[in-house]
């Protein structure tokens, strides 16, 4: 399975950028990879390990903005579909013929 993290952090004051660094740095520290900007993922082995990510990430939580989560097993994740741009290197190329099938 899968957790997903999205976060809209503010930046306008240098504590506001101070948190979101933090914030960003745990995330990366504690095994996410980065989705899109400000949406993070990591894959996850049951829901005793979804529960102590879940611990680990309100524990870490910065005081303003929003942040969710969402988990979803290995397969729907997989059936997420790319509309425009190009894929990260994590994720696993498609031709334009096999997008069609989709």
């Amino acid at each position: 399975m899968r957790l997903l993290v999205f976060f809209d952090l503010p930046v306008a004051t240098k504590a506001d950028r101070r948190a979101y660094t933090i914030f960003r740095r745990f995330l990366i520290n504690d095994g996410y990879d980065m989705i899109q900007f400000s949406v993070y993922g990591r894959i996850l082995n049951g829901n005793d390990a979804l529960e102590k990510h879940m611990k680990r990430l309100i524990d870490n939580l910065p005081p303003d903005g929003s942040v969710r989560c969402l988990s979803v097993t290995e397969k729907q994740f997989a059936s997420m579909k790319l509309l425009v741009g190009m894929p990260l290197f994590q994720e696993k190329k498609v031709s334009p013929q096999q997008m069609l099938l989709f």
